[in-house]
């Protein structure tokens, strides 16, 4: 039976997956520019590290966690050809406290649409179990504006409204677009939401 780390290893040794387009997500380079990533960085789900080395480029400190180990490979190869000092980590975003680290900014680019209604919940417990009042999270995912079922699942407003009911403010929900790898999708873009989150 594959394991969970096992199909994410896969989608990075059969090729670059959609989500790898090798840059960071537009949005996230217009955040950095507004000198949002600060402080205490965590990027959840952080693939071959492309936000994370964002972040510390732009003088965080700056952690990236996936349940990739191929993919943190690769993150820590490109922190050492960078010259940029950034921490990379195994893990289960499910389990963030593992540490015992507390961060002031999280960016989620991606993860928070692949988990089910369960693992949604325990997700939003872990990241508060790392965050503290005036935290900031800054979190984009598929939309339910996206055409078609292709990718991950869709995400409404209100879902990500509800799942931040408790602990957290949703600042903002604003209409944004992933891009994608076109050599893996076929398409340029996808639908997103870009969500500003903060930690009461």
């Amino acid at each position: 039976m594959t394991t969970p780390e096992q199909r994410w290893d896969s989608a990075y040794t059969a090729g670059p997956p959609p989500w790898d387009i090798g840059r960071p997500q537009p949005v996230f380079v217009r955040l950095a520019g507004d000198g949002l990533l600060s402080g205490r960085v965590l990027d959840a789900g952080c693939g071959t590290g492309e936000h994370t080395l964002l972040a510390a480029a732009h003088g965080a400190q700056a952690m990236g966690v996936d349940m990739s180990a191929v993919a943190i490979q690769k993150a820590r190869a490109k922190a050492t050809e960078r010259g940029l000092a950034a921490r990379f980590e195994v893990a289960d975003a499910l389990r963030l406290d593992q540490w015992g680290l507390t961060f002031d900014t999280i960016i989620d680019s991606g993860l928070f649409h692949v988990f089910d209604d369960t693992d949604r919940a325990g997700y939003v417990a872990s990241l508060a179990a790392v965050t503290a009042a005036g935290s900031r999270c800054y979190l984009m995912c598929f939309s339910d504006r996206q055409p078609g079922d292709f990718g991950p699942r869709r995400v409404s407003q209100d879902e990500l409204l509800r799942a931040f009911a408790d602990g957290w403010d949703v600042l903002s929900i604003a209409a944004e677009s992933f891009t994608i790898n076109p050599i893996a999708q076929g398409s340029p873009a996808a639908a997103a939401w870009l969500a500003v989150i903060g930690r009461r």
